[in-house]
């Protein structure tokens, strides 16, 4: 049924008959507010997220390809309706139509009904309470189209188009063995006027699908590119599964017309079409759609009446009698509201993308990972451009391509990408702030020396008041030092101050990761730091699992001046393995 939300009509209808309600009822916090846009960057960006909408219609539409999915497409039709309202004055086409489709259309026997998209547990509740003899069915996200039998031999498929009017897509169906080809006899017990038509879903069959842990998996958008070739090879057809979620002039009620299904050799769904009574049964049936293996990917739940109107009185808008209550979206439209960059212990330089917020799989993001700054670059994404953000994983939160561009384009230039590494900012000067603080994070963390109440805000204090300007500074630190700054009672600081103290117990392993050696130095039998400090390139090579990249980190870590002035503390002070340190000049920041 992923095919039932999108009409494609002129540009200006769709807002004004489709969603004007879920632009009421659904839009995100982020979009109440108007921008503080002129009129000429209002027309500018209203023109170009129309334009960009259109050409999504049109690739759904008359392609059968699908550039975005439905929950993108609904959530950029909605931002471009309030931008509309937030700015009226500012003059744009309003005969914004697509071109016509190459190919040929042809009008559905029976149109296909749109299914209204429930908000939230209560809004389905509420659906619930004015229903009677209600049948829960798992929505698929496939391909919606029509089949038309005379005689009980197929005649047409015709996709949905926009409700009224489809592509011909008969000559695929032809190939596509889960449609049968001819009925059996029974046809004539449901024939009207010698014809049978139902409506439902080309899917793309999956072995034990878990739309929890692989969500759509492109199942929907791979069929609609089978569908768009001009032929389809027999092996790609025995991929796809037909789903008939409607028999508009067939038996009044549903037990009678999934009964009618199964004799027509149409499939058995009465394991997918459960009576339910209640929210609770609703809620239930949904979870367990979401959980266990199906043999095709959904999108949420769908609602029927058993009792409706008679097909020849359906049209294309959704009716009272069908609802959808869609699992929360893997994929969220978020604005770009600024990029930073953030540089971390090892100099690596991160491109961080805020946001303003969105929600998505049940959280709200304000920022959000991108990755590198070679794939920044390679994404184009500034300020102002809206993107695609979707969860990696079920838990990492990533962009996977821009939605629109803004177009006011403005400049952001990233940190020398030159000027930061692995040796770099051993002290808090000019430029190496983060990379210092991470540092310190890094060293008080649960992979370093695990110190108790030292956090990153704490670090962050600590070298604000210009108390620790180098790595180790902190071990000198008093509670009446700690006293003296804002937030830090005498009870806080005697604990950190006791953390402190118990660093000096830890181990050569302990220190040494928290000094922020790199992998690998464990290669081999270490005994002490003189014996890591003068291996050579050569020598670490030799160890298992040494390449010449990690063994070239390695001279340059154990070797390099600050460091060496770091091991020559730790030695004074009585750390085991540190005893044979060498060196104790202070390098450079």
């Amino acid at each position: 049924m992923g095919a039932q939300g999108r009409v494609a009509v002129p540009l200006s209808r769709v807002v004004n008959l489709m969603v004007v309600w879920l632009a009421i009822v659904s839009a995100p916090p982020s979009w109440a507010a108007c921008p503080g846009w002129g009129a000429e960057q209002a027309r500018q960006e209203i023109r170009e997220l129309g334009a960009r909408l259109e050409a999504w219609n049109q690739a759904y539409r008359h392609d059968g390809s699908s550039p975005v999915g439905d929950d993108i497409y609904d959530q950029a039709l909605r931002q471009w309706q309030a931008w509309r309202r937030c700015f009226p004055d500012v003059v744009v086409p309003q005969d914004m139509t697509l071109p016509t489709p190459e190919g040929i259309t042809i009008a559905h026997p029976i149109a296909h009904t749109g299914a209204r998209k429930a908000v939230g547990r209560t809004e389905v509740s509420t659906w619930m309470a004015h229903h009677s003899d209600v049948w829960i069915q798992p929505k698929v996200d496939g391909v919606a189209v029509t089949l038309v039998y005379t005689q009980g031999r197929l005649t047409r498929m015709i996709s949905r188009g926009d409700g009224l009017r489809g592509q011909d897509w008969t000559r695929h169906a032809y190939r596509i063995a889960a449609i049968p080809q001819r009925l059996p006899a029974v046809w004539r017990d449901y024939a009207v006027d010698g014809e049978l038509i139902f409506q439902g879903e080309l899917y793309q069959r999956l072995d034990g699908h878990r739309q929890h842990d692989e969500g759509g998996a492109g199942a929907r958008n791979r069929v609609a590119g089978w569908l768009a070739r001009d032929s389809l090879e027999m092996s790609t057809a025995k991929e796809i599964g037909f789903f008939p979620w409607a028999w508009p002039l067939g038996p009044e009620d549903m037990p009678a017309r999934l009964a009618g299904l199964k004799r027509l050799g149409l499939g058995d769904l009465n394991a997918y079409t459960q009576p339910v009574l209640d929210i609770n049964d609703v809620s239930a049936w949904r979870e367990h759609w979401y959980r266990q293996p199906l043999p095709f990917a959904t999108d949420g739940i769908v609602l029927h009446q058993g009792q409706r109107p008679d097909g020849s009185h359906w049209d294309s808008q959704p009716p009272d009698w069908i609802l959808a209550w869609k699992y929360l979206p893997r994929e969220a439209l978020a604005e770009v509201r600024d990029i930073r960059f953030t540089i971390g212990r090892t100099g690596r330089i991160t491109p961080l993308a805020r946001l303003m917020p969105v929600n998505l799989d049940g959280r709200t993001l304000r920022q959000v990972s991108l990755g590198s700054v070679a794939h920044w670059r390679e994404l184009d994404v500034l300020p102002g451009d809206h993107v695609v953000v979707q969860m990696a994983g079920l838990t990492i939160p990533q962009v996977s391509r821009v939605a629109w561009r803004t177009g006011t384009r403005v400049t952001v230039t990233p940190p020398d990408e030159g000027r930061y590494n692995l040796m770099s900012c051993w002290h808090p000067i000019e430029g190496c702030r983060q990379q210092f603080l991470a540092r310190l994070a890094w060293l008080g963390g649960a992979k370093g020396l695990n110190l108790s109440g030292a956090g990153p805000g704490v670090w962050e204090a600590l070298v604000n008041a210009g108390l620790v300007d180098g790595l180790l500074d902190w071990q000198s630190l008093n509670v009446e030092q700690l006293t003296q700054l804002s937030g830090f009672g005498v009870s806080r600081a005697s604990v950190l101050v006791d953390q402190f103290r118990r660093a000096e117990q830890r181990g050569f392993h302990a220190w040494l990761v928290a000094l922020g050696a790199p992998p690998g130095w464990d290669a081999g039998a270490v005994m002490s730091w003189s014996e890591l400090s003068g291996r050579s390139e050569q020598t670490w090579r030799r160890l298992p699992g040494i390449g010449s990249v990690r063994a070239a980190d390695l001279v340059a870590f154990f070797s390099h001046p600050e460091v060496q002035r770091l091991a020559a503390t730790l030695s004074a002070q009585g750390v085991d393995g540190f005893a044979m340190s060498t060196g104790n000049t202070r390098g450079s920041g």
